[in-house]
């Protein structure tokens, strides 16, 4: 493996395609004159990719890593605006090739950029992930400590997510190892800051695909059969749109690229880490564009979206084996095509002095209600296929959770078999949902709301807005449908995460995995608070001018 440790030249300059024009740069209009400052840009990049055996995160049973496909890393760009008139004003985009960011990951973060770098204000830190189900595994989980001791069970607090300890570097270690990394790679963004300009544009790709089911009687699932007589249709919208953010330094030379698109990085599984797509789709951009190009990626509103094929699978098998690409090269071809197809304009439409501004708010949101009936009602899961209630569940998963977890006590040998990890994590991921909700239940009585952060940017007529979500595709739509912006990116699984899944009603109704009361903090009620606040944020960065 090669050093878990990277960070890479913060500034490039490369020649651009012969056809591209030069124009002048676009001017802020006298409205926006006092906001619009000169951009200072900077780039950075850092490899995180754990040096020993982690547990991958994604999926409800524990695995152990055998090795690294490819390396995960951290791309930070910082933007600041530097004003004639007022202050400056700044923003530090990180992505990461991680299955979301926890909130210890963005305090640790946040601590270690403070102390190497006190004059950057770290609530302007952004950390996105690209949600790789094939990357080390977060997972702390205080508060099944709780549901541990309430019945006897005496495991290491570093093991409460999985239930037992499995002899690899825990979530906690490999958090302090990435966040010494992220945090070297935001300062040396923000370090190697200098003038340049953006432009942003749209473009197309076929890539993600909604992987919900729905069924004559009207139920979904979560990659059900779409060759049942009873299929009736897809559940929700796709969206192939690509949000691009290109930026250039002083010279009009292409450093780096921003790509928001509304799929998570889910072709990969197993037990190796990877990027999965994204690293097919940096290594053909920069076979194109350079070696030393920067490639940010962000997943737009995509909680019910997958790369998966459903409908066409056959076909898309068959064209994968008369190609000889693989799925992950295809999808890097196709953002790869998308993204240099109208570069020539992108380069004829800098901008070195756009509106800039940044705001970040906590907002508010009502907590999904969990009802007598959600958990009375016996009913079967896409993880749990046994027809029966939350309490039902819970009870019977935590006898045989707790004769599992005794046998490797008394028999430790037994822990030198292979996948001998799978069957009791997995009972214990199951446990812990159902024990979960029948918390939440009791909670609710006191605490109603759930507070969430949300970013809101303005770079020139395009915003950028986060939120901690697998934010349901709908909700997206409707954001950039809605917004004051000419083009909005929207960003989920933005710090601090661990926000769950944030579902439609129409899929509630389906009761598909996203959708149930054991996968979703909040519902779609809250859904429609998240958006309207949002677009008020947006509409805020324009408002401020009049």
């Amino acid at each position: 493996m090669t050093s878990p440790f990277r960070i890479a030249r913060a500034w490039l300059g490369l020649s651009l395609l012969a056809a591209s024009a030069s124009l002048p740069a676009a001017a802020a209009g006298p409205e926006s004159e006092q906001a619009a400052g000169r951009l200072r840009l900077g780039w950075a990049s850092a490899d995180i990719t754990p040096d020993r055996s982690v547990v991958i995160a994604g999926g409800s049973a524990a695995r152990i890593s055998q090795g690294v496909s490819n390396q995960i890393y951290a791309t930070a760009l910082a933007i600041e605006a530097t004003r004639d008139n007022g202050p400056s004003d700044m923003v530090i985009m990180v992505s990461l090739d991680l299955v979301g960011v926890t909130g210890i990951l963005y305090s640790r973060v946040q601590e270690r950029v403070s102390k190497a770098a006190p004059e950057i204000d770290t609530d302007k830190i952004i950390l996105n992930a690209t949600h790789t189900h094939t990357a080390p595994d977060q997972g702390t989980a205080p508060d099944l400590v709780k549901m541990h001791a309430q019945h006897g069970i005496d495991v290491p607090v570093a093991w409460a997510k999985w239930g037992i300890d499995l002899g690899v570097m825990p979530a906690e270690e490999y958090i302090d190892f990435a966040a010494e990394r992220i945090a070297a790679a935001v300062g040396q963004a923000w370090k190697a800051r200098k003038p340049g300009g953006i432009s942003f544009g749209l473009s197309y790709a076929t890539t993600g695909r909604n992987r919900l089911t729905a069924y004559y009687n009207g139920t979904s699932d979560m990659y059900g059969a779409a060759n049942r007589p009873d299929f009736s249709h897809v559940e929700g919208y796709e969206d192939h749109s690509l949000g691009l953010l290109y930026t250039w330094d002083a010279e009009k030379k292409l450093t780096g690229l921003v790509i928001n698109i509304a799929m998570p990085s889910q072709v990969a599984y197993g037990s190796r880490i990877s990027a999965d797509f994204w690293h097919e789709t940096r290594n053909e951009l920069r076979r194109r564009l350079g070696e030393e190009i920067f490639i940010l990626p962000q997943v737009a509103a995509a909680g019910d979206q997958s790369p998966k094929v459903i409908v066409d699978e056959r076909a898309e098998q068959r064209m994968e084996k008369l190609t000889g690409r693989s799925q992950m090269q295809q999808i890097g071809i196709r953002i790869s095509d998308a993204a240099t197809s109208i570069l020539p304009f992108m380069n004829a439409s800098i901008d070195f002095r756009p509106v800039f501004k940044h705001r970040v708010d906590q907002v508010e949101l009502n907590r999904r209600v969990i009802t007598e009936k959600d958990l009375t009602t016996r009913r079967s899961t896409f993880h749990n296929r046994q027809v029966e209630s939350v309490q039902e569940t819970f009870d019977r998963l935590l006898a045989e959770y707790k004769k599992m977890y005794k046998q490797f006590e008394e028999h430790p040998e037994l822990k030198t078999k292979p996948g001998w990890f799978v069957s009791v994590t997995a009972t214990h991921w199951l446990l812990a949902r159902a024990w979960r909700t029948l918390e939440r239940y009791e909670l609710q009585k006191t605490v109603s709301t759930l507070p969430v952060k949300v970013h809101v940017i303005r770079i020139g007529e395009m915003a950028i807005a986060t939120n901690p979500f697998e934010l349901y595709l709908d909700y997206g739509i409707q954001i950039k449908a809605r917004s004051k912006a000419v083009q909005t990116f929207v960003v989920e699984l933005a710090s601090p995460g661990g926000g769950g899944y944030l579902p439609t009603q129409r899929s509630v109704e389906g009761g598909a995995y996203g959708a149930i009361p054991q996968s979703t903090l909040i519902g779609p009620e809250g859904g429609r608070v998240l958006v309207n606040r949002t677009l008020e944020l947006i509409e805020s960065l324009w408002d401020e001018e009049k």
